[in-house]
């Protein structure tokens, strides 16, 4: 399933447009993205990276309609406790 990621810079964070597609459609999502989260999580990766990463994660768990289509990158861990950045 196709997932597409643009961060640009926000802050001292990022804010990321996400649109996943398949054959049901497209969902598209914003999601913040804090330098602590990127300390805590990214690994070296850019923030797309990142942010791609944890949209697989999701989307092992729910379906695309199901993620939230604003949220801070840290509450996906509030919602899946085992989430360690993808």
């Amino acid at each position: 399933m196709p997932v597409d990621v643009q961060c640009t810079q926000d802050g001292d964070g990022y804010r990321c447009a996400v649109s996943v597609s398949e054959g049901s459609g497209t969902t598209r999502h914003s999601v913040r993205v804090a330098r602590t989260d990127m300390e805590r999580w990214a690994r070296g990766r850019s923030a797309e990276d990142l942010v791609q990463a944890s949209f697989r994660f999701l989307l092992e768990r729910e379906p695309k309609e199901s993620i939230l289509r604003d949220f801070d990158f840290s509450v996906i861990q509030r919602y899946f406790p085992d989430f360690d950045g993808g």
